[in-house]
């Protein structure tokens, strides 16, 4: 089902493909500075969503961007991180193995599941 999903957004105007097989569109340009390093810290606003519209994650929910270093998060966020420039926001379609693999995360994320993200990179900390 999420290859499937994939293969559909894959389709959609605007949206690129890494060699890793992220999926991502560059909603809006930044023009701060881009996260180069695993070891960059990146403060975000962001909404996580599965395949199905559900959002399981929002920092917006909560009321207050994120901060964290790339190398403490999925794959498909460290790459995803790079692409863009501080003040941008960019849609990111994580397959599993770049998100939660065949575990799953919690009650929400299935084994195997692609997932969407939403993401603003408000700042870029070296």
């Amino acid at each position: 089902e999420s290859a499937k999903w994939l293969a559909e957004i894959e389709k959609q105007e605007g949206v690129q493909k890494t060699e890793s097989g992220l999926l991502y569109r560059i909603d809006r340009e930044g023009e701060g500075a881009q996260a180069t390093a695993d070891t960059d810290v990146v403060l975000v606003n962001y909404e996580g969503k599965t395949r199905d519209g559900k959002v399981f994650d929002s920092s917006y929910e909560r009321g207050e961007p994120i901060s964290f270093p790339l190398n403490g998060v999925i794959k498909g966020w460290t790459e995803g991180m790079k692409l863009v420039k501080a003040g941008g926001q960019i849609t990111l379609w994580i397959p599993s193995e770049l998100a939660y693999g065949e575990n799953g995360a919690g009650s929400d994320i299935g084994p195997n599941e692609a997932l969407e993200f939403k993401v603003e990179l408000l700042e870029v900390n070296p």
